[in-house]
């Protein structure tokens, strides 16, 4: 995938389990579950050759090394012997090459009596990074801030994060009613430096008073965050980023999770959210299968309608039931770039089946699309 695309899914895992290698050792597990259950995938013999490919050469796209919820209660010094490992992991990882394109470290919370302890973790982890690198910090490296509720939280997180000479992007969890009602106020004390905002379903749900056997990304509730979220953050370029799938695909219920997870993609996907969270390698074949379907079952529509508004030099046109301006030619592009960004299909591709070039595809100065 290019670096400059957003990946459309973050392992994450216990910071005890981090290895420098662990998207390799990752990528074994699901090409394994792949291979064994790969038949059961909903999706066409050439989708399942895509994904076999996708996971025999970048299984992860984005690693986050945990100290909160997938990491659990530890006693500090266990806590602080962690960190420094993580982080001599991941210097082995800048060495040898090792490391997903996008990683990343998810501390404890900022609030109440938690922040003394997420601070002790990031000193260790960035002391012992930094030493160890030469001062240097893995590329596409982001800290995410979990269980947020107020902007100070994120002034204070910066404030940590300068101290300990980390100038990167963070993500931001909303996983609290309070942070989404507080989103454009988290956004402002970001200071343009939020990479991603990632929803957090399971403790938004809990704190909403939602029964845990209620709970699931499809939940109305969960609908209506992701819409806030969605219309909050709209053209400010901050990555939205889906919660995972709690239902893991794990012996007999591996098909039945598999449809749970297919359907929990696409429906993040129908609104805007084209990342997600994966707890298991066993999932991942099943999100490449479900985003690379579909985008390439719309690519032949999305790309008639394309072709004939850029042969109308970019007027107003309409293909079948379709009318495209625009706006909407805009919307088609953006699905052209996530298709290409993600893997479903290259731009090689793209040219010689369908005759479109995204470099073609250039028409932000127009006054229509930029006034809708």
């Amino acid at each position: 995938m290019p670096s400059t695309a957003q990946p459309i899914h973050t392992v994450i895992g216990g910071a005890h389990l981090f290895r420098h290698d662990v998207a390799a050792k990752l990528g074994r597990l699901a090409l394994a579950a792949f291979e064994t259950h790969g038949h059961l995938l909903p999706c066409s013999p050439e989708i399942r050759e895509r994904v076999k490919a996708k996971l025999e050469a970048t299984p992860v796209e984005d690693y986050r090394i945990d100290f909160e919820d997938g990491y659990g209660v530890r006693q500090a010094q266990e806590e602080n012997a962690h960190a420094v490992a993580a982080a001599l992991e991941m210097v082995r990882g800048m060495k040898e090459g090792t490391l997903p394109l996008f990683c990343g470290v998810r501390p404890r919370p900022f609030a109440g009596h938690t922040r003394g302890r997420s601070l002790e973790t990031l000193r260790r982890f960035f002391d012992t990074l930094t030493s160890g690198s030469g001062g240097r910090i893995p590329e596409n490296f982001t800290v995410s801030l979990p269980k947020v509720s107020r902007p100070e939280e994120v002034h204070a997180f910066f404030t940590a994060l300068s101290v300990l000479g980390a100038d990167i992007p963070i993500e931001i969890m909303i996983e609290t009613p309070a942070a989404l009602r507080n989103i454009g106020d988290l956004m402002e004390a970001a200071r343009g430096r939020c990479r991603a905002v990632c929803f957090g379903p399971y403790d938004f749900t809990s704190a909403c008073g939602i029964p845990s056997v209620a709970q699931g990304l499809r939940h109305p509730l969960c609908h209506y965050a992701r819409s806030h979220m969605a219309v909050a953050l709209a053209q400010s370029g901050v990555w939205l980023v889906d919660g995972p799938t709690s239902v893991l695909p794990i012996g007999d219920a591996l098909e039945s999770a598999w449809q749970t997870q297919w359907e929990d993609i696409r429906n993040a996907l129908s609104t805007g959210f084209f990342q997600g969270w994966d707890l298991h390698p066993a999932q991942l074949p099943l999100r490449y299968a479900a985003v690379f379907t579909y985008f390439q079952e719309s690519l032949p529509a999305a790309a008639s309608r394309m072709k004939n508004f850029l042969e109308q030099s970019a007027q107003a046109t309409r293909v079948g039931g379709f009318f495209d301006d625009a706006a909407t030619a805009l919307g088609l592009r953006n699905f052209f770039m996530r298709a290409v960004g993600c893997g479903a299909i290259t731009e090689a591709e793209l040219q010689a089946n369908h005759g479109l070039n995204l470099a073609a595809m250039n028409f932000d100065a127009l006054p229509s699309a930029q006034a809708k």
